[in-house]
C-alpha cells in the first residue's frame, strides 16, 4: 500500500513528533511511505514554549520527511495536496489533536479524497484542554474530510461520534515509546539527579500547562512526610513563577527537584528510572504520551480519572486511579500507592508492553484503511 504520511516530523519536538516517527518506521517495514511535514507548525506569537525544534544536541528520531505545510499559508494548503496527489497514494494518514491544524490538514485531507486517497487520521484531541468558541465547529468540518478515524481514547471515541455520528471510528490504545534506551541502575540515576537515595520518589515528567494539574500535585505532597521527594521534568509553557510560589511554601522546598526545561531524549532514562511512580495529575485530559513512556520504563503510574487516563490503567492494573481530581485525593492515591505490591503492578505493565506494540497498532490501522476503501468502493 502507498502511504503519504502528513504530520509533524523531525525537527519539531514533541510527543507527537516521537509518535509519528515510531508509527511511519514500523508502516515503512510493509508499505510504502512518504512523510510529508510543516514548514511551519505554529506562528511563534501563538506557541507558549521556548522552541518548536529539537536542539542540535538531541539524539531524536530523524524521519526524512518533506516539509510543505504552513499551518497558516492558505496558498500551501493546495500546494501540499497537489505535490502528495502527483505519488497517488492510497492512504493519506494524519494525526490531529487540536482545533488550530482544522484549515491546513482539513483542506489536503478534502482534495485527496476528491482524488480517491482513503483518508485516516488518528485522533489525539478533538476539543482541547483550553477552549474556544470555534472549537466544535473547526473539528466537526475537519471529520468530515475523513472516510475514518483512529481514537486514541474511549473518551476521544465519544468526542468523534458526537460531532459526526456515524463516523467509522476504531478505538487503538497509545503503543509505548521504545527508542529512549534502557532502565538505568535506581541509585545511580538518583545520584545523576541529586536526588536523596532513600525517599520514595514522585515523578511528574513532560511540558507544564495549566491542565496538567502540577499545582494540584504540589498542594497533596505538602503534607506527606519527610519520606517522599518530587522531581519535576519538563518545559513550562508560560510562567513558572506560580509554581516556585507554592514550593516555597512547603515545610521542606528542597524535597522539590525542579528541572524546567526541554529534557533530551538521552536525559529520559535517568529521570524515569529514578521515580518509584510516575504521577499525572490532569484536571482534563483524553490519553497521554507520558504513561506509555512510564510504561517503557516499567514505572507504574497514578492518575486522575480525567478523560481516558483511568481506562489505560484501572484495565490492565498497572497503577492507581485517584478518586478525583482534587490535591485531597491525590493524596490519598499517593499513600495508597505506597501500600501496594509494586512487583504485581510491574508484572501487569509487562504484559501490556506485549500487547501495546506499534507493530499491532500499524497492522490494525492498515486493516482498517483496507476496510474503508472496499465501503467506498461498494
Amino acid at each position: 500500500m502507498k502511504i503519504a504520511y502528513l504530520s509533524v516530523f523531525y525537527p519539531y519536538r514533541g510527543g507527537i513528533a516521537q509518535f509519528n516517527a515510531n508509527l511511519f518506521r514500523e508502516l515503512d517495514k510493509n508499505h510504502s511511505v512518504k512523510a510529508y511535514n510543516f514548514t511551519r507548525q505554529y506562528p511563534s506569537l501563538l506557541f507558549p514554549g521556548k522552541s518548536q525544534y529539537v536542539p542540535a544536541e538531541d539524539q531524536a528520531a530523524v524521519v526524512p520527511a518533506q516539509a510543505l505545510l504552513d499551518s497558516v499559508n492558505p496558498f500551501s494548503y493546495q500546494k501540499t495536496a497537489g505535490i502528495i496527489a502527483l505519488d497517488k497514494p492510497d492512504l493519506l494518514l494524519m494525526r490531529y489533536w487540536m482545533p488550530f491544524f482544522a484549515p491546513s490538514l482539513g483542506w489536503v485531507a478534502r482534495q485527496m479524497k476528491k482524488k480517491g486517497s482513503t483518508v485516516i487520521s488518528v485522533i489525539d484531541n478533538l476539543i482541547p484542554h483550553e477552549r474556544m468558541i470555534l472549537d466544535k465547529p473547526l473539528s466537526r468540518w475537519f471529520l468530515a474530510q475523513n472516510h475514518g478515524c483512529v481514537a486514541m481514547s474511549s473518551a476521544v471515541r465519544n468526542d468523534i461520534l458526537s460531532l459526526c455520528p456515524g463516523m467509522p471510528c476504531i478505538l487503538k490504545s497509545h503503543p509505548l515509546y521504545d527508542h529512549f534506551g534502557q532502565t538505568e541502575d535506581r541509585a545511580g540515576a538518583k545520584a545523576r539527579l541529586g536526588l536523596d537515595p532513600n525517599r520514595k520518589t514522585l515523578l511528574f515528567f513532560g511540558f507544564i500547562r495549566d491542565y496538567k494539574g502540577l499545582d494540584l500535585l504540589l498542594d497533596a505532597f505538602r503534607d506527606l512526610g519527610d519520606t517522599y521527594q518530587l522531581v519535576i521534568a519538563g518545559e513550562s509553557y508560560g510562567n513558572f513563577d506560580k509554581y516556585e510560589q507554592i514550593i516555597q511554601t512547603l515545610p521542606e522546598p528542597s524535597a522539590v527537584k525542579v528541572f524546567n526545561r526541554y529534557i533530551s531524549d538521552a536525559e529520559v532514562p535517568a529521570f524515569f528510572s529514578c521515580a518509584d511512580v510516575c504521577v499525572l495529575p490532569y484536571r482534563t485530559a483524553t490519553q497521554s504520551g507520558i504513561s506509555a513512556m512510564a510504561y517503557h520504563f516499567e514505572v507504574p503510574v497514578i492518575v486522575t480519572p480525567a478523560g481516558g487516563l483511568a481506562e489505560a490503567v484501572e484495565g490492565p492494573g498497572t497503577g492507581l486511579v485517584a478518586s478525583g481530581t482534587d490535591a485531597n485525593s491525590l493524596n490519598r492515591a499517593i499513600r495508597k500507592f505506597f501500600t501496594m505490591d509494586r512487583d504485581v503492578l510491574v508484572a501487569n505493565i509487562r504484559k501490556e508492553k506485549l500487547a501495546l506494540t506499534w507493530e499491532r497498532f500499524a497492522h490494525d490501522l492498515c486493516d482498517f484503511a483496507g476496510h474503508l476503501k472496499q465501503l467506498s468502493t461498494n
